[in-house]
């Protein structure tokens, strides 16, 4: 058994590591808690070594104290032994911050798709199109279920092409499903009415009641999802210069929007008033202990909820919407909504919002 010492050292290591992942951009308490049961066991296996069996491999504690000079350079090999869907997953909930939901259902089509290609004696290096095609025609789920799985599938392609060299071309932007006409179902957003209705009904008498003020103006003024409200940090806005820059948005499509003063107000009056005190730099923070950045899918809970009580039959994203159909009516091109709304192609703004269905409402100026 390791020495009392010896077992602190490691446990200030694993306390080190822990901060540290908190302090990276991608990490959220999900990410935090699901290690620190992990290494909790792993503490516990070094101050009990003879007692215990084979310990936990967390190759990112291996790879951070190897760097940090505390031990030897860490094995890279057992990293490369896990499954490839595995890394990838692994790569991506590092890379960009991905929901467990995510991760789950897309490892799910991942495995089925490696799975397929052994049956068929296809190498993954010799992969083409008809492969991928033939692996799609075999799923008998909805056009929508397999729209989805293709964003899986395209996001496994562009791995394999651009970080591993497994495949020599991308296929990724080779992967799409067949057109689809007059099968699209109308927008749906809030008309005048509503809008000043959901404004009307809006309380300021909570901590939460002023972070839901705020991100109803992020979703309304901005046409933000709620995964990208739940993202924003304080390095991300520029109160004097009126700018919020979206770096990880979904699509790989960064912007820069400029922010109405109605909501810089909205957003200054959450953090001075109701944000609880936190060294963590996101914006939007739950209001128990310990104080975590929110998810995705709370806000699109405070949404639905606020709409809820303003006695509208909607949900948070009718605000992305009616944002949309506020620009249009403003004048604004398909081409200029696709980039503020972050599509990855033209044809997504275009079967949500047409230029050809008339607006009903004002000059997306919003309640006053």
């Amino acid at each position: 058994m390791l020495k009392a010492k010896e077992g602190e050292k490691v446990a200030r290591s694993v306390r080190d590591y822990l901060d540290w992942i908190e302090s990276l951009p991608y990490t959220d308490s999900t990410i935090r808690k699901r290690y620190a049961v992990i290494l909790t066991d792993f503490v516990s296996f070094v101050r009990n070594k003879d007692r215990l069996g084979k310990p936990p491999f967390i190759p990112e504690l291996s790879e951070y104290v190897g760097s940090d000079g505390k031990s030897d350079p860490p094995a890279k090999t057992q990293r490369e032994q896990m499954p490839l869907p595995d890394q990838y997953l692994l790569y991506k909930e590092h890379s960009v911050q991905v929901s467990q939901s995510y991760l789950r259902q897309a490892r799910r089509v991942l495995i089925l798709f490696l799975e397929s290609l052994e049956k068929h004696s296809i190498a993954l290096g010799k992969l083409n199109i008809d492969h991928l095609d033939a692996f799609m025609r075999e799923f008998k789920v909805t056009q929508s279920t397999l729209r989805v799985y293709r964003y899986y599938l395209r996001g496994f392609l562009k791995y394999l092409y651009h970080e591993r060299g497994i495949l020599k071309k991308d296929l990724a932007p080779l992967l799409v499903g067949p057109r689809l006409f007059a099968k699209h179902k109308p927008p749906k957003f809030l008309r005048p009415r509503e809008v000043v209705k959901l404004f009307s009904s809006l309380k300021l008498s909570t901590p939460s009641d002023i972070r839901t003020y705020a991100m109803v103006h992020l979703a309304y003024f901005l046409g933000l999802r709620p995964v990208e409200i739940s993202r924003i940090t304080f390095d991300d806005i520029s109160f004097s210069k009126g700018e919020l820059t979206l770096p990880n948005r979904k699509a790989d499509n960064p912007i820069t929007l400029p922010v109405p003063e109605q909501v810089l107000k909205a957003i200054a009056a959450y953090v001075l008033k109701a944000r609880p005190k936190s060294p963590s730099r996101h914006v939007f923070l739950t209001h128990h202990f310990p104080y975590r950045a929110i998810k995705s899918g709370s806000v699109v809970g405070c949404l639905s909820t606020v709409m809820k009580k303003a006695g509208l039959c909607s949900s948070g994203y009718w605000l992305r919407h009616t944002y949309a159909q506020n620009l249009l009516q403003v004048g604004r091109s398909i081409y200029e909504i696709k980039e503020m709304l972050g599509h990855d192609h033209i044809e997504s703004s275009e079967l949500q919002f047409r230029p050809e269905v008339p607006s009903q409402f004002g000059t997306g100026d919003g309640p006053r």
